[in-house]
């Protein structure tokens, strides 16, 4: 079995391999996918955080062997951090961004023929270590309000609806696949907007039915979600309400609870 490595800050991933075709995902800087098919200048993985399937540009990953691919709950935590690559200048790499056990001491790492470095320890949050609290829950969900809507998206850079609740619950080491229908299956059904809590998530559905939109709740009348770029609006039992506009925007299906809060 072979993997890919992804060595640019943000590689899209497409549905077809080619540039001009549709970014479905993408992967952040040292996240790792499973190889299923190469061509020329393409390679189509199965990203290993969420089983995502696309197409990624071959001179953005470096091949490895399943020996060299590791799993972390450290993230970087400021909105933006440096990454040295060996022979180049330093590349910039998004807020959550993978950081492994290995950047420990000289803080570097080797991946295939690549090998970088952070000119100092970065800002680390671990997601299996910080209380998913109320409090931390906002303090992470407001570091991307107002970055802008981006299809595919899963960094600072821009984001959409679903790759914004992935990333944010990522920070507490809970797991979220890739699109809004699929997280809608995961966590437990809340009955109504009435018992929910900060951190549940709210789906919403288009005029066939199908769930197309997903955002968490800050409380049972406000909701944080990627909707032209990262906004809080109000939400009610028929679904969110734009708080500049006064228009309705989306149209509420269901409440999933993910996970307890901490006290």
């Amino acid at each position: 079995m072979q993997y890919i490595f992804c060595t640019v800050s943000v590689a899209a991933m497409r549905k077809d391999p080619s540039h001009r075709s549709e970014m479905v995902s993408q992967l952040l800087f040292g996240e790792f996918g499973f190889v299923m098919e190469q061509q020329p200048d393409f390679v189509r993985i199965k990203c290993l955080y969420d089983g995502y399937e696309g197409w990624v540009a071959l001179n953005q990953v470096a091949f490895v062997n399943a020996d060299a691919v590791t799993e972390t709950t450290i993230y970087t935590d400021a909105e933006v951090s440096s990454i040295h690559v060996k022979g180049s200048e330093a590349m910039h790499v998004s807020f959550a961004t993978p950081v492994y056990a290995k950047y420990g001491g000289d803080h570097s790492l080797a991946i295939g023929p690549y090998e970088f470095s952070y000119p100092e320890s970065p800002k680390q949050w671990d997601a299996s270590k910080m209380p998913y609290t109320a409090a931390n829950l906002r303090a992470v969900a407001n570091k991307y309000l107002h970055t802008a809507y981006l299809w595919g998206g899963r960094s600072i850079y821009g984001l959409d609806c679903s790759g914004f609740v992935q990333q944010v619950y990522k920070m507490f080491d809970i797991r979220l696949l890739r699109d809004a229908h699929l997280q809608a299956d995961q966590g437990v059904q809340i009955d109504n907007l009435a018992d929910s809590k900060i951190g549940d998530t709210a789906f919403f559905h288009n005029d066939a039915g199908r769930i197309i939109h997903v955002g968490i709740l800050l409380s049972n009348s406000e909701i944080i979600h990627a909707s032209g770029k990262v906004r809080i609006d109000r939400i009610d039992e028929e679904g969110i309400t734009n708080a500049e506009t006064g228009q309705r925007t989306h149209s509420l299906t269901c409440i999933r609870r993910m996970k307890e809060l901490a006290e």
